[in-house]
């Protein structure tokens, strides 16, 4: 029997559709989702934030169609009700403890969302670990795996060592037998972090090259797999720092989307090399739902035993969402960012 749904909920809205973080606002008279198709009504526990809310905040990310222009993508919380689709996945019971992925619309009390997108919680996390987990270890995994062809033996460069996604990289990488595992971030004390989830070495980007640093540290080889958010500004040197047949794994911008100064591009043919960008909210259900089974199969267990961390900066509740936003902003976390909803 579905529980009692209100008609309104409260949700994080913003002032005149964009802005900064003065602009966010809890609005409380936002219409609950009514869940269509494969779709289950959640009543939303906790969510995570992720760098992209504060890009779609500022009107800087395009949201894909269809999808709520309520923030957020990655959730806790208890299955309220479910449309009356056959397309709905059977291996769901009103009140079952959920997580999972959606396009749009954590923000808030409820969400409506696929239920080939959910994942049973274990007894064994808290509510605010499993919000965290779905955006940034599906990330991971996609970039590692689907894009990066990662292979047991290989060595991989994470960058943005501390952010959420790359902590989870590192631990894939490493619980799948990297050979060497590599990060950079901006101080000693992330590297040294990222160091205890199992990165062989870092690089203080505001200190030195990283790239030659990188090469001193292969030998002169490279790396196979890079992953990157940064973009332009490390497009030069991601060229240096990949070995032969490598590949280089764009998920972001945030140091530029255009390349102002020369590159040498023969590097692509010297090194037969590979320059991939991807993204995970824009793909369909049908690819998304891939990687959901496949964290359900391989990272779940190893959260379950604690192999596998979720480490949780800290928690907010849903009305400090603005100091949350700030946080994130900082760039100073090295985990992450949970808002609860009261």
């Amino acid at each position: 029997m579905a529980a009692s749904v209100p008609k309104t909920m409260k949700a994080v809205d913003i002032r005149n559709g964009k802005g900064d973080t003065s602009a966010l606002f809890i609005n409380d008279q936002t219409s609950v989702p009514t869940p269509t198709g494969s779709q289950a009504l959640v009543k939303i526990r906790c969510f995570g934030l992720n760098r992209m809310d504060l890009l779609q905040r500022e009107g800087n990310y395009p949201v894909p169609t269809g999808a709520p222009s309520t923030l957020g993508v990655e959730f806790s919380g208890t299955i309220a009700s479910f449309s009356d689709s056959p397309s709905v996945e059977h291996d769901w019971k009103v009140g079952d403890e959920v997580f999972g992925l959606a396009y749009g619309g954590a923000y808030a009390e409820y969400i409506a969302v696929s239920t080939h997108m959910l994942i049973h919680k274990p007894k064994e996390l808290s509510w605010e670990v499993c919000a965290g987990i779905p955006e940034t270890w599906i990330t991971a995994t996609q970039a590692l795996f689907l894009i990066g062809g990662f292979e047991k033996g290989q060595t991989v460069l994470w960058h943005a060592g501390a952010s959420s996604v790359s902590i989870a990289g590192i631990q894939l990488a490493k619980e799948e037998g990297a050979a060497a595992i590599y990060v950079t971030a901006s101080s000693k004390e992330k590297i040294d972090f990222c160091k205890e989830l199992g990165a062989t070495e870092g690089f203080n980007y505001k200190e030195s090259d990283w790239s030659k640093e990188l090469l001193k540290a292969t030998d002169g080889r490279g790396v196979d797999v890079i992953v990157d958010f940064v973009g332009a500004a490390y497009f030069n040197q991601n060229l240096d720092a990949v070995a032969r047949d490598g590949r280089i794994v764009n998920l972001g911008f945030l140091g530029g989307a255009v390349v102002k100064d020369d590159v040498d591009i023969g590097r692509f043919l010297r090194k037969r090399c590979r320059f991939e960008g991807s993204s995970l909210r824009s793909r369909d259900e049908g690819y998304q739902g891939k990687l959901r089974d496949q964290l359900v199969e391989h990272a779940l267990p190893r959260f379950k035993d604690g192999r596998f961390h979720v480490p949780v900066e800290k928690v907010f509740k849903m009305s400090e969402i603005k100091d949350a936003h700030e946080l994130m902003e900082s760039n100073k976390t090295k985990g992450k960012l949970i808002c609860t909803v009261e």
